[in-house]
Parts: C-alpha cells; sequence; structure tokens
C-alpha cells in the first residue's frame, strides 16, 4: 500500500483506515446540515436554532414530545460535531502509532452505527429520547475513552513501561 510523489518515489500510506472512514462520516455529515438547511428553507428562518414562531414555545417550555424542528436537526447537527472530529483525531492517532487495522476498523464501525443511533433512533425517535440516545451517547463516551487508552497503551515504551 503505497503511492507515489515526484519522480516515482513510493510514499507508504500513513492513515489507511482512518481515510477510509472519512467517506461515510461525511456523507451523514452532509445529510445532517442538509436537514438543517432545509428547516431553514422550509421555515424562511436564516439565522439562529430556533424558529420564530410565536405559536411554538416548545424551545423554552421543554416540550420533548412536539420539538422545534429547527433546534432538533440543528442539535443533530452540533452534537456530531461536539464528537466526531475528536474520534477522529484519537483514530489517527493510534493508526500512526501502529494500532491493529482490523481493531481500528472495527472501532470506527461501532462509532458510525453509534452516531447513527443516537440521531435516528435517539433524538428523532418518540419524544428525543428514544433507546438510541443514551446508547449514542454513552457509546461515543466509551469508545473516546477506550481509543484514548488504547493510544496510551500503544506508546507506553515513551513513558518507560
Amino acid at each position: 500500500m503505497s503511492s507515489t510523489i515526484g519522480l516515482g518515489v513510493p510514499v507508504p500510506k500513513m492513515l489507511p483506515v482512518t481515510g477510509a472512514w472519512t467517506l461515510p462520516f461525511t456523507a451523514y455529515l452532509l445529510l445532517l446540515s442538509n436537514r438543517v438547511v432545509y428547516q431553514r428553507i422550509k421555515n424562511k428562518q436564516w439565522i439562529g436554532d430556533h424558529l420564530n414562531n410565536p405559536d411554538n414555545k416548545n424551545h423554552t417550555t421543554g416540550n420533548s414530545d412536539n420539538p422545534d424542528p429547527l433546534f432538533l436537526e440543528s442539535r443533530c447537527h452540533l452534537n456530531f460535531l461536539e464528537n466526531v472530529p475528536l474520534a477522529f483525531v484519537f483514530a489517527a492517532i493510534a493508526e500512526l502509532n501502529g494500532a491493529d487495522r482490523s481493531v481500528l476498523s472495527y472501532a470506527m464501525a461501532a462509532l458510525f452505527a453509534l452516531r447513527v443511533g443516537h440521531v435516528e433512533i435517539g433524538l428523532r425517535g418518540k419524544g428525543t429520547m428514544a433507546n438510541g440516545r443514551p446508547i449514542g451517547m454513552f457509546g461515543t463516551q466509551g469508545f473516546l475513552a477506550g481509543m484514548a487508552a488504547y493510544t496510551a497503551y500503544l506508546v507506553k515504551g515513551y513513558w518507560g513501561y
């Protein structure tokens, strides 16, 4: 697995696992982004994260049975952006330090399923609190903690162990 630069000098692919997972994560991010844009266009709400609808008091009353649609889609999008970039940084650091590629691939697949589940069967589920939400949240925290620990294990020699 290498490519060439300049005069045909082979250069190994440094992050093939992390690189391969950029496509599904980016595709899902684009879906989440487009859902926010759709709500903005549909409701002619060009800025902010709540609809300016005097009949819709859900963002202040905490009504999760009928949430503000722009707020809901914004939170789905932002929650993804709050967690996935750090997860990719950890995965890349692990891969650069010799992580087992199959372990890393399974971990990234699990993270993708957790993030999709958090939104699709969690936040967008009944009452915004379906089972996917806590599973996705705690699973993502587990991924981050586990990947950080795995990365620390991979470089344990640096600390003299």
